[in-house]
């Protein structure tokens, strides 16, 4: 898919001037999610709803929808409390796209007005690359674009890389990290880099029972001065310390995980940017597992927006920063 909705024009900034956070998010309104059958063997995060009349996790789909639909809206009521711009999209009914409240997986946006469209391993995923939800954007939204980098014919050849999920961006360096899994795939990861002027960091991540981590995303995030990893993911040590050894070049404060917090999505945390001020948003869950002590050093770093999303982590297989695509596209004359 390509986009035709702007005129090309020359790229605005040159590599290194793009601030790490955002102040403005995409964030797409579900009309039927759900549990995706398709993206369940490569995510261990997901879970399949309980069919038991005793156990008050239980749901049908209606009531899925229902409350992932309440998760959501708090949600985006508390960024733009913190002053955070949202761009709400509304998902189609059909084709019926249970994981649409995830839109940074197919896209994500660049301070030099490139749009990068990702390839994706599930079908019914890639359904949800709508240029529509791009007019918005650059219509109601007031960005604009320089460029689209479509890397979604990748899909016709097995290969994929779901977006800012598949990576974690630092975008002032331009350093990407990338756990090699099912869903990201090294030679799509160096046509992203090639394309966007990118270095890259990658290793292969485990969970406590060794599978395989999905999305780089949920093991680690990157702030203006602080990063977030789960190290003993990462079994190969010389991997390990190079990813430690990058981050700590670029003078970020390095706050460690275990196995545990990992599945709590406490790897799964993204800072924005409103006007004057830094937010780290997160889920209740990821929060509260946290220690006191590296709740103290994020809250160096941010007000704390701590959203609670129990159906769509548990059902979708996803947290908070997995909702958001943040925005660095300029804003329009």
């Amino acid at each position: 898919m390509a986009t035709t909705l702007l005129p090309p024009e020359p790229r605005l900034e040159p590599p290194g001037t793009e601030r790490q956070s955002a102040s403005a998010v995409l964030m797409i309104r579900p009309a039927n999610f759900g549990f995706n059958q398709e993206t369940a063997a490569s995510n261990a995060f997901q879970h399949a709803p309980e069919h038991s009349a005793a156990t008050p996790a239980s749901h049908d789909g209606a009531d899925i929808q229902a409350l992932a639909l309440r998760e959501f809206d708090r949600l985006a009521e508390s960024l733009e409390r913190s002053g955070v711009t949202v761009i709400v999209a509304e998902d189609t009914r059909a084709p019926v796209k249970p994981d649409a409240i995830f839109p940074n997986n197919w896209v994500s946006f660049h301070a030099d007005g490139t749009v990068v469209l990702y390839p994706m391993l599930a079908p019914n995923r890639r359904l949800e690359r709508r240029d529509d939800v791009l007019g918005e954007v650059f219509g109601a939204g007031g960005f604009r674009t320089t460029r689209t980098v479509d890397l979604s014919d990748r899909e016709t050849r097995g290969q994929y890389l779901e977006g800012t999920g598949s990576l974690v961006l630092d975008r002032v360096r331009h350093i990407a990290y990338a756990n090699v899994s099912a869903r990201t795939d090294l030679d799509v990861l160096g046509d992203f880099a090639q394309q966007l002027d990118y270095d890259v960091v990658t290793f292969e991540a485990t969970d406590g029972a060794g599978r395989s981590v999905y999305h780089t995303n949920v093991m680690m995030a990157i702030g203006t001065g602080f990063a977030v990893v789960c190290g003993e993911s990462i079994a190969d040590r010389n991997r390990r310390a190079a990813v430690y050894s990058t981050l700590e070049s670029g003078g970020r404060e390095i706050i460690e995980i275990g196995f545990a917090q990992l599945q709590a999505f406490a790897g799964n945390l993204l800072e924005l940017a409103p006007p004057g001020s830094h937010t780290i948003a997160l889920s209740t869950t990821a929060w509260e597992s946290f220690a006191p002590g590296q709740r103290r050093a994020l809250e160096r770093h941010g007000r704390i927006v701590a959203a609670d999303i129990p159906v769509i982590e548990r059902h979708g297989g996803g947290g908070v920063r997995c909702m958001l695509a943040e925005i660095h596209l300029p804003r329009r004359k």
